[in-house]
């Protein structure tokens, strides 16, 4: 019996290598940060879709793990004490591939709770506003004829991609001259928001030269683009 059994999810999505780190998801700017990680660490792992679109995420045996019923999630076979672990949220897996393996994190305590300030910001700011963008531009919001929501995200945008191009001055990655979770946290969103949420001329990113900086050189790294079309997206 494959140590992995006791996890519901795992009849849904079979582990063909149960040895490996499953990761449960889908290539969307949150769903992307741990593809990115794994790829980037160089760890073994086995990726299973799973269709929002289709409501994979509601289904019993995925909410029985992960009750938000969100993507990404992942069981590590070699989780603590040699446990299989299943963890939720994206920023909170980072932090666990990171601290687990020592990789894409700084060596020191003073560095670390930097990084963990820098998830939150993330977490608690850059995906909201962004994804706010993105459902007011793009989406159904887009049929509201009041602007006042839309142009208050648009704001807020504008002010936090200023935080990180002042951040960036003078700095490789946010974290200094190493490339991290921090970045691979961000990476996706700030692709989506001037991508796929067509929002670029509306936040005035060209204004923002060293996100612009940034973003180009992280979306060149192979690991990070292996990890932004993993798992495939169905077709």
């Amino acid at each position: 019996m494959s140590s992995l059994d006791a996890f519901p999810i795992t009849k849904l999505w079979p582990a063909g290598h149960p040895e490996r780190i499953q990761l449960y998801g889908l290539p969307t700017p949150n769903g992307a940060k741990v593809s990115m990680a794994l790829e980037e660490m160089g760890l073994a792992y086995e990726p299973h879709l799973v269709d929002i679109m289709k409501d994979e995420n509601k289904a019993p045996d995925y909410v029985a793990l992960n009750p938000n019923a969100k993507i990404p999630c992942i069981i590590d076979p070699d989780g603590p004490g040699g446990e299989p672990i299943f963890i939720v949220e994206s920023n909170n897996i980072l932090l666990y591939l990171a601290e687990k393996t020592g990789k894409l994190i700084p060596a020191d305590a003073a560095g670390r709770i930097e990084a963990r300030g820098w998830l939150f910001f993330q977490a608690a700011h850059v995906g909201p506003m962004f994804g706010q963008i993105g459902f007011f531009n793009k989406f159904a919001g887009k049929a509201i004829e009041d602007k006042r929501p839309l142009e208050r995200y648009v704001a807020e945008s504008r002010r936090l991609l200023k935080v990180l191009d002042e951040r960036l001055t003078g700095r490789s990655w946010l974290l200094g001259e190493a490339f991290s979770i921090v970045d691979i946290a961000h990476l996706g969103w700030v692709r989506n928001l001037i991508g796929f949420y067509e929002a670029g001329e509306l936040v005035e990113f060209d204004s923002y030269a060293q996100v612009k900086r940034w973003l180009e050189a992280g979306l060149a790294r192979p690991g990070v683009q292996k990890g932004l079309t993993t798992p495939a997206r169905p077709t």
